[in-house]
């Protein structure tokens, strides 16, 4: 019943805008492929912020936000990812700052990411803003080889490190659509030289992002289509599409798709200034792993500090 509904809105609000959507999917034309992604996860719509931190500036309330992320649930050293943040609107001079915490877990290696954050915003005219954020912290990696207990005398040390880290972001943004460039991390050299990661996921990502809301106030339903592309230079890139329809605000249900042919049901729900998100994310291809599920589950969880009345505040 609910696809049905799900799907009849989106042809319907496909027909009606459809040039609006030729616009958004034009940043998609940069391709498709598999690369291992700094800070993945599939809800980037309902929060942007740890992969751009000039997005924060789009609620104009104080948030904190929190995401935990499982693939192959039942397998011993999964990877597993666990994201945090939070930020405090300066709407005096039109700033905000936070934190983003991002620690990722696979087999024996660990990663955890540190960031504080601070961005600006600038009125172009009456409702278009262009905002910037710059963010700084630490990284630390551990590869826990003494955890494999074996006698090869080359995995008898772990491999630590911890540098500093510093990032940007570029967010252009009206009360029903967006478009950001960023580049959370940037990265001068490898960090873990025994990693058994992807070299890829130690490269600059630059992301490129964009999203725009549909709403009918007197249906009390709004429509979301957003786009999310990963560019790493030597990788190929991958982008996400998603669309979503809102319920009076409250009820948010929708679909993502993955160029890696992953594709995720998303559902969201807000009461009071709580809101609850779970996506189930999948392989659309036969490809799996010995016969072994890869399917995700993410689980997210925000806390509002009072009451956003703008336009905007589905985007």
């Amino acid at each position: 019943m609910i696809l049905n509904i799900w799907f009849s809105a989106f042809r319907y609000l496909c027909k009606v805008f459809k040039p609006a959507f030729l616009v958004l999917f034009g940043i998609l034309i940069a391709g498709s492929g598999k690369a291992q992604q700094y800070g993945e996860y599939t809800q980037y719509m309902s929060n942007l912020t740890p992969l751009n931190s000039a997005a924060s500036l789009l609620n104009r309330v104080g948030s904190v936000n929190s995401l935990y992320r499982a693939q192959y649930v039942g397998i011993q050293g999964a990877p597993n990812t666990f994201i945090f943040n939070g930020n405090i609107p300066l709407n005096n001079i039109a700033s905000s700052t936070g934190l983003i915490i991002d620690n990722d877990n696979f087999a024996i290696e660990h990663q955890t990411v540190i960031n504080a954050y601070f961005a600006k915003a600038v009125q172009l005219n009456s409702g278009d803003f262009l905002a910037v954020s710059i963010n700084g912290g630490l990284q630390n990696y551990l590869a826990d080889y003494a955890s494999l207990a074996t006698t090869d005398p080359q995995f008898a040390n772990n491999v630590r490190e911890t540098k500093g880290t510093v990032g940007f972001g570029i967010l252009y943004y009206t009360n029903n659509y967006y478009l950001g460039l960023s580049v959370p991390q940037l990265t001068f050299r490898s960090l873990g030289v025994g990693s058994a990661i992807d070299d890829a996921y130690f490269k600059n990502h630059y992301y490129f992002s964009g999203a725009y809301l549909f709403n009918n106030e007197d249906s009390g339903i709004g429509f979301k289509p957003a786009a999310l592309v990963a560019y790493v230079s030597g990788a190929q890139t991958v982008a996400d599409i998603s669309g979503t329809i809102y319920f009076r605000h409250i009820l948010g249900i929708g679909v993502d798709y993955r160029t890696t042919s992953e594709m995720a049901g998303i559902i969201s729900y807000n009461i009071n200034n709580i809101r609850i998100g779970y996506s189930y994310q999948f392989n659309s291809s036969s490809s799996n792993l010995d016969g072994f599920s890869n399917a995700v589950h993410e689980i997210t969880l925000s806390y509002f500090f009072g009451k956003d009345d703008s336009a905007n505040k589905d985007l």
